[in-house]
């Protein structure tokens, strides 16, 4: 059997991962239990533990290879045991998202599956939560879509490896004649890549110029890992509304509803007043046509988030326009696509950089703000359904909040992260973001 090596990116995200800043990605799904029924947290953990074994993509590890030197492989997990991968917690927390802050805080064992599922059952009988963690070098949030929904009642049926019929298996070319042919176009493609690789490190050069941060998001530099969450529902039909009379899309209400958010909560707080460009937020954009596949297909836009801005409206026309430009130049150009260059580092470059690129993640960006898109589907667990989805980011080095969107059944829930020294009052911040949006339709009703 061939070896399956990680990508450049996701042996990046391997590599640059530390106890304090564990790089797994989260989704705090919050159940209906089914009927009211006692014990429906117990039956979903039971269904966790007996059908993940059936998922070819949970069952596999990552260990080190000898070739190339510094790379990283996939290999299938010889004692795989569910066991160590779904847990049941009994909080008598009422909020899910005050027990999944210390879970999402702990680091996935690196020698195991890269993945969990916590079950949380809370003092409330007629519901329930569990917290998945995936590896962001298991997956991005499509692909970590994918696997989760393998376990619910509605889930595809795991897929089995495509094996090559008859005449379909490849034939390499060992002719030099044909090698030779190929050259030219090699060496254009090539010097295509440098080239792109030389414009995102300038446009990151340019965009880097520290302008208009609030202190808070770069007090974490030093963070000790301990983490707090916090989830905002709002009604994605006000979301709409704001859109239609506004122009632009819906993500970039809620980019905008973030940047309204962060100058509420600063202003509730007693900073100082924002002034500057803003914080440069991160936006990740997906390569993947759809859901599922394993690994991560990323670039991202760069925009800096108008904080300084007083008028809701004229806060969302800078996002919009922002985007609309980022939008225009394409997520394989500037300075969010920051990702594509992975692509140009040797492996060995992964494994012995991996710290320091890790340290400059604050270099790059300010703050994660970033979307996954769900669909139109009711998701269940032995008939208790699923009706709220919190997105949860990685909080990477010198960062001390991240923010993660997901529209669902009508509804945009986020999910906030954050380092819990520097940001005690997370609540707080989602309670600003809710202010926004109710500001926005104000100004357009």
């Amino acid at each position: 059997m061939a070896t399956e090596h990680l990508s450049p990116l996701d042996l990046a995200f391997w590599r640059i991962e530390s106890a304090a800043h564990p790089m797994h990605l989260g989704a705090l799904a919050v159940f209906s239990a089914a009927g009211g029924v006692p014990g429906a947290a117990e039956h979903a953990a039971e269904l966790l533990t007996a059908r993940c074994a059936a998922v070819p993509g949970l069952r596999r590890r990552i260990r080190d290879v000898l070739l190339p030197v510094g790379a990283a492989a996939w290999s299938p997990d010889p004692g795989f045991d569910p066991a160590r991968h779904v847990f049941l917690h009994r909080t008598d927390e009422p909020l899910a998202h005050t027990a999944a802050g210390p879970l999402m805080a702990r680091p996935l064992d690196r020698g195991l599956p890269p993945w969990e599922a916590h079950v949380l059952a809370g003092p409330d009988p007629d519901s329930f939560a569990v917290l998945f963690k995936f590896h962001h070098a298991l997956a991005d949030g499509l692909g970590a879509l994918a696997l989760a929904a393998a376990l619910f009642d509605e889930g595809p049926e795991p897929r089995r490896p495509a094996r090559p019929g008859p005449g379909r298996r490849p034939v390499p070319e060992q002719r030099a004649g044909s090698a030779l042919r190929r050259l030219p176009g090699v060496l254009a493609a090539r010097v295509q890549e440098v080239g792109q690789a030389l414009e995102i490190g300038a446009a990151v050069a340019r965009a880097g110029l520290p302008l208009g941060i609030p202190g808070v998001l770069t007090a974490g530099a030093a963070g000790a890992g301990a983490r707090t969450v916090a989830g905002l529902a709002l009604d994605l039909d006000e979301v709409a509304l704001v859109r239609k009379a506004a122009g632009g899309t819906v993500n970039d209400v809620l980019i905008s509803v973030v940047a309204g958010g962060l100058r509420r909560w600063l202003e509730g707080r007693g900073d100082p007043a924002p002034c500057g460009p803003g914080p440069r937020a991160l936006i990740p954009v997906s390569r993947r046509g759809r859901p599922g596949g394993g690994g991560n297909r990323l670039s991202g836009y760069l925009l800096r988030l108008p904080l300084a801005e007083r008028d809701p409206l004229l806060r969302l026309d800078r996002v919009r326009a922002a985007m609309d430009r980022n939008k225009d130049a394409g997520p394989a150009r500037g300075a969010g696509a920051v990702a594509l260059l992975a692509d140009h580092v040797h492996p060995l470059g992964h494994r012995l950089g991996g710290p320091f690129v890790a340290q400059a993640a604050r270099l790059l960006f300010d703050i994660l703000v970033t979307s996954v898109p769900l669909p139109g589907l009711t998701f269940s667990l032995g008939g208790s359904r699923v009706r709220e989805v919190y997105p949860l980011a990685p909080l990477a080095h010198g960062q001390t909040l991240a923010v993660a969107v997901s529209t669902y059944k009508g509804t945009a829930h986020y999910g906030l992260v954050a380092d819990a020294a520097a940001v005690p009052d997370l609540p707080a911040l989602a309670e600003a973001l809710r202010a926004e949006l109710d500001a926005l339709v104000r100004e357009v009703s």
